[in-house]
């Protein structure tokens, strides 16, 4: 008997760690500003923004904590409508919370991304910051949310914690916003635990989010430019907002950078694999009458590390049936809506109060699933997963089918 593939295991962290976990250990020294310069938390930003092609950088303690250090960053009003997308993660909308703003939610589409229609309806005056969230790397239409969000005046922050390597047009998801913010999370393509970072290329951005990070007295001395460069605009911004901002404390230890920066020269391989395997199971999985995968959007170039599927067909009962008949087969599948208490569920944000029915949001997600997809694992193991699956709809829908398929 095949034994089911382990998906629950991070990616690794790479052998060439161990020795600056190892020194910094011995010396004690995890505090990022401890170093007059070169601390690993400070070489992981320059790094980092070089890789993306931003000018500055912030590592943070979460991406949940890079998102609320952008909406302050931006310095808007108290109770500011935030726009965000129905389907996205509690950490989300309690960033914004966290802010001292109110998030407003769009509809999504059974694709996973923004119905258009409805965030231009939402996009009113009264809206002060966009927040997309390109949800399990599922990128929206970022042509047409720039568009109309520039002509509004908006600024829009990407929370890019799950498309770190995804690209759009050829430009690089977490770039195209005023602000990109990703996550170092276990099951992230870069895995740290726990940590975030948020990107962008305007200085007073950044001397406002480094200060409110945590960058007391006078240690914001310590971040600099691209590639060093002390530039007289990001001094001036930080000389400015000195003792102007309260210090959230939201930093990243030395010990967290040290586990990352090894992992820089990964992630294109991790990126190209994530995709290969990801595509190689969709098309196992499209050939189903009870199960779809949402193909991407035109200009959009993936790096997922997980997959998304829809029941088809299926009632209510049918579902629970496929999640257990996978479950018997060797794999777990979430379905975002039936998972208890899920966090990824919209009407689980109960501390934001009534959003109204958002009835295309919640249809998709009572058939939407969700299964780890390694970017470590081989075709033996991907097979077993596609596999599983098909005959798990079968086993629902078509149970001789089901049986002939085991």
């Amino acid at each position: 008997m095949t034994l089911a593939p382990n998906v629950y295991d991070a990616e690794p962290i790479p052998e060439t760690a161990r020795a600056e976990i190892d020194r910094l250990l011995q010396s004690g020294d995890l505090f990022r500003y401890t170093a007059p310069e070169d601390a690993p938390v400070s070489l992981l930003e320059a790094e980092f923004a070089e890789m993306m092609g931003a000018k500055y950088a912030l590592a943070v303690a979460s991406c949940s904590a890079a998102l609320f250090l952008s909406l302050k960053a931006l310095d808007l009003p108290r109770d500011a409508k935030v726009l965000i997308p129905a389907f996205t993660f509690a950490a989300v909308p309690s960033a914004v919370v966290h802010a001292d703003c109110q998030p407003v939610l769009v509809e999504v589409k059974d694709n996973y991304r923004i119905d258009m229609d409805d965030f231009a309806a939402k996009l009113t005056s009264d809206v002060k910051a966009v927040i997309i969230s390109h949800m399990r790397g599922h990128t929206s239409d970022m042509d047409a949310i720039m568009a109309m969000c520039d002509a509004a005046g908006v600024p829009v922050i990407e929370d890019a914690a799950h498309s770190l390597g995804t690209l759009w047009h050829g430009h690089k998801i977490g770039t195209i916003g005023k602000i990109g913010c990703f996550s170092f999370q276990s099951y992230k393509m870069l895995n740290a635990g726990e940590g975030g970072i948020l990107i962008t290329d305007d200085a007073d951005l950044i001397a406002r989010a480094v200060i409110m990070s945590g960058a007391y007295e006078h240690n914001w001395k310590k971040h600099k430019g691209p590639r060093g460069d002390n530039t007289s605009a990001l001094q001036d911004a930080f000389a400015r907002w000195q003792n102007q901002l309260p210090l959230y404390n939201t930093r990243l230890s030395n010990l967290s950078a040290a586990v990352i920066r090894p992992q820089l020269g990964e992630l294109q391989r991790r990126v190209t694999d994530g995709l290969r395997n990801h595509n190689y199971v969709a098309e196992k999985l499209n050939k189903s009458p009870w199960i779809d995968v949402p193909a991407p959007l035109a200009p959009e170039t993936r790096a997922p590390d997980s997959i998304q599927f829809n029941l088809v067909g299926m009632s209510d009962a049918d579902t629970r049936a496929f999640q257990d008949a996978a479950k018997q087969r060797g794999v777990s599948v979430q379905v975002f809506g039936m998972s208890t208490d899920n966090a990824r569920a919209f009407w689980n944000w109960q501390f934001i109060g009534d959003q109204g029915p958002l009835p295309q949001t919640r249809d998709m997600l009572m058939r939407a699933c969700d299964t780890r997809l390694p970017v470590r694992l081989q075709k033996p193991e991907l097979d077993f997963i596609a596999d599983a699956l098909v005959a798990a709809a079968a086993d629902v829908k078509a149970p001789s089918a089901g049986t002939n398929a085991a």
